[in-house]
């Protein structure tokens, strides 16, 4: 496997990325008007002799990803060593490259993308942003001059109290073309200095967005999913460690790895019923994939015999009707 997968190195990871960014536009034809893109990078290690180290002290490589809904959109396998925030509007311009046209595009993302050029590119009509911003002390001090009365209290989406306040303000880059949102929460210190300015702890984001800061804030809180999405593709479906010591062997293991999940994603979404669409690839291959069955002839015809329960049957019957409707 290892001689197949340095065969076919870079050159082939690039071409299963164009097939799992194929598979996954035709999942999201049926999209709301407007799509949710989340950018982020993932770590996995690997005590391999080339691999680089990454800023949590590790070796390993650094993938950039792609979701939208839960399906990858894009990806690049990267160096341990390359910064989440490399290229990474090039690289959501090429996520984009295989959404449905006519969408309106809501990107978000980590700090890794509170850059100028990312601002610039999604405040354009019919594009909008969530950035966590970076606490630099341009930030900083927008903060410091927000007034108290500014300050109301956190709610979460469920109307509990927090003990979290929320203020905006608006802030702009040395580079932006124009001013943008930075909704700000704070909360006490729990481990206090004499200092004034350490008495409370800050979150901010950037945004375009026009909703209520509660509201901006939930939605960006929304793509702490993500994190999920990673774990299922790594740990699910065994991206956590890679086989070879060379790179782009790597990345033409990680890219069948994407094709795997994004499958995996549009059976979710396309053929099994509403109450797996969220069920994990291990729960799949307990109800459905590593069911025995077994060929045989009978009466001048083939006959499946499966070995499984009536609600496994019923699944992959179900399965096999729904795959009938969309050949049809």
């Amino acid at each position: 496997m290892g001689d197949w997968l340095r065969r076919q190195g870079s050159a082939g990871a690039e071409a299963l990325e164009r097939v799992s960014q194929e598979l996954a536009a035709g999942c999201l034809k049926e999209e709301p008007e407007e799509i949710t893109l989340d950018v982020d990078a993932t770590e996995i290690e690997a005590e391999k002799q080339e691999a680089a180290w990454t800023y949590n002290h590790v070796k390993g490589y650094m993938p950039m990803l792609g979701y939208v809904n839960g399906l990858c959109v894009g990806f690049e396998f990267r160096e341990g060593n390359a910064s989440p925030g490399a290229g990474i509007l090039a690289f959501a311009q090429k996520c984009e490259a295989a959404l449905p046209k006519g969408k309106r595009i809501y990107f978000r993302s980590d700090s890794a993308a509170y850059q100028a050029e990312v601002i610039n590119y999604y405040s354009q009509p019919g594009r909008s942003f969530t950035i966590t911003a970076d606490l630099d002390q341009a930030v900083k001090r927008e903060i410091d001059n927000l007034p108290e009365a500014a300050w109301q209290p956190y709610r979460t989406r469920e109307g509990f109290a927090t003990d979290r306040e929320i203020a905006e303000t608006v802030h702009t880059m040395n580079d932006t073309e124009q001013a943008f949102r930075l909704i700000v929460l704070r909360w006490p210190n729990p481990q206090p200095s004499l200092f004034e300015s350490d008495r409370y702890c800050y979150h901010a984001v950037a945004t375009n967005r026009k909703e209520a800061p509660s509201q901006v804030i939930w939605k960006h809180n929304q793509r702490g999913e993500g994190e999920n999405w990673h774990k299922e593709l790594k740990v699910g479906f065994g991206m956590e460690q890679m086989p070879c010591g060379e790179f782009a062997a790597n990345a033409m293991y990680f890219s069948i790895g994407v094709l795997a999940y994004n499958l995996a994603q549009w059976l979710k979404q396309r053929v099994l019923p509403a109450t797996d669409r969220t069920a994990t690839v291990a729960t799949l291959r307990w109800k459905l994939y590593r069911l025995a069955a077994k060929l045989v002839r009978h009466a001048r015809g083939w006959v499946l015999r499966v070995k499984a329960d009536l609600e496994k049957w019923r699944l992959l019957e179900s399965a096999w009707l729904a795959c009938a409707g969309l050949g049809g």
